[in-house]
């Protein structure tokens, strides 16, 4: 602490400001990549999931009115076709991928970092996620 700097590290009496001796220079870390990976994945889906809605609207389809049935096979067709369905499901596709792809993402920094822990809490995250999902599909049969 310093009479110019009343707070010390934390550069105020309020606890404003933040130490920078934790800060990484140079090449994003971890952390940031994340952080990237996580806000491309909204943007993408919430932008895809708009200009379904506005397809529906322009086609005069109801919100609450019964929606296709998923299909992977025309997924592609729908899209170049500019229906609707194909951007809704595309949009709901890259919503669910966003947090396992940030898994995945995790799992693999860590890895490089040499953490080990931490990357087996990330593969075991994704074990969850995929017995999740292969139960989910078993109910469904």
């Amino acid at each position: 602490m310093t009479a110019s700097n009343p707070g010390g590290l934390l550069g105020s009496a309020t606890g404003a400001g933040s130490a920078r001796g934790s800060e990484q220079p140079g090449p994003p870390g971890l952390e940031r990549s994340i952080a990237r990976l996580l806000t491309l994945g909204t943007y993408s889906s919430i932008a895809l999931l708009a200009i379904g809605v506005v397809l529906m609207a322009g086609n005069g389809i109801a919100p609450l009115s019964d929606g296709p049935a998923f299909d992977v096979t025309t997924l592609v067709p729908d899209l170049l076709a500019g229906r609707p369905a194909g951007f809704l499901w595309l949009g709901l596709i890259v919503v669910v991928a966003t947090p396992v792809a940030r898994v995945l993402a995790s799992l693999v920094g860590y890895g490089r970092r040499g953490e080990r822990g931490m990357a087996i809490v990330a593969g075991l995250i994704l074990v969850v996620i995929g017995l999740s999902v292969a139960l989910a599909r078993g109910l469904e049969a």
